[in-house]
């Protein structure tokens, strides 16, 4: 009988648990504005630069600690998508013309 009340207790206490839980999607792509920041200055790109790795690293998403394999497609995604929108940073400042154009972070393929 207690064997019996065991088996009962753990059906129960596993179908409570999720099966896997999936990650949200991460956006396909996000927009950086820069605007507001002097281009020219050092300090003014350096900040760009970092708007752009927030964006990328919100475009590329994450992988749950277990899932070597997502954590490491996760990483390409980074390297490609930070090289993509570093290109079209380095185009952005350059052109004086394009100041206030925002830079669009879209995910490499």
């Amino acid at each position: 009988m207690k064997m019996m009340l065991t088996l009962v207790a753990l059906a129960a206490a596993a179908s409570a648990l999720p099966v896997h839980a999936e990650p949200a999607p991460a956006p396909r792509s996000a927009t950086v504005v820069h605007s507001d920041l002097d281009l020219g200055s050092a300090r003014g790109a350096h900040r760009l630069e970092r708007r752009i790795w927030r964006a990328v690293v919100a475009v590329c998403g994450s992988a749950p600690d277990y899932d070597l394999e997502g954590k490491n497609d996760v990483q390409q995604c980074r390297r490609d998508t930070m090289r993509q929108a570093s290109a079209e940073a380095e185009r952005v400042i350059a052109s004086a013309a394009t100041r206030g154009e925002p830079i669009q972070v879209t995910l490499a393929k």
